[in-house]
């Protein structure tokens, strides 16, 4: 009986470690799991009467901003659509939102909350580079002079980020 009593603690505890192990080995398979994302470049456009669109780099002239990446490959992440989170910051620090864009706000990876100006879903194949993803933020009035950045994120954490300044 005393054996039996000491082998049942031990089985207690190596259940306790299992299920541990288990649970940080799901957490790291999370964090592995998260995209990044590259050559991130903004264009501003200038969308001309005849339906032509121009890069420009003046701000009042600006009519679309396009937002261009490529997720890198993840041996990690499941096949299947992901989502995308684009936070845009305007010169003066504010995030650009409008309902128009269905702008939001996300749960971090801290848990905080992160305000994002356009979310979309992409579908991705595991050991597979997604290349050339476009997100256009179009805006009501005109836009600022001034340097905007560019942050993109997958389950809550930072995946890549960039600026471009206006003029």
């Amino acid at each position: 009986e005393q054996e039996n009593t000491q082998l049942t603690g031990q089985n207690k505890v190596l259940a306790t470690e299992r299920d541990s192990t288990v649970a940080k080995n799901i957490a790291l398979k999370k964090i592995g799991s998260v995209l990044h994302a590259s050559n991130i470049h903004m264009e501003p456009i200038d969308r001309r009467r005849n339906g032509k669109e121009k890069e420009t780099s003046k701000a009042k002239k600006v009519d679309i901003l396009r937002i261009t990446f490529d997720i890198d490959e993840n041996r990690i992440a499941e096949s299947g659509n992901k989502e995308i989170y684009l936070r845009l910051v305007a010169p003066g620090g504010i995030v650009l939102s409008s309902g128009a864009n269905a702008s939001g706000t996300l749960t971090g990876a801290d848990g905080q909350p992160v305000k994002y100006s356009v979310m979309k879903e992409i579908s991705l194949l595991q050991n597979q580079m997604a290349k050339n993803i476009t997100m256009d933020w179009n805006q009501n009035g005109d836009y600022a002079k001034g340097t905007y950045t560019i942050e993109l994120y997958n389950d809550g954490y930072k995946v890549g980020n960039g600026s471009v300044t206006l003029k």
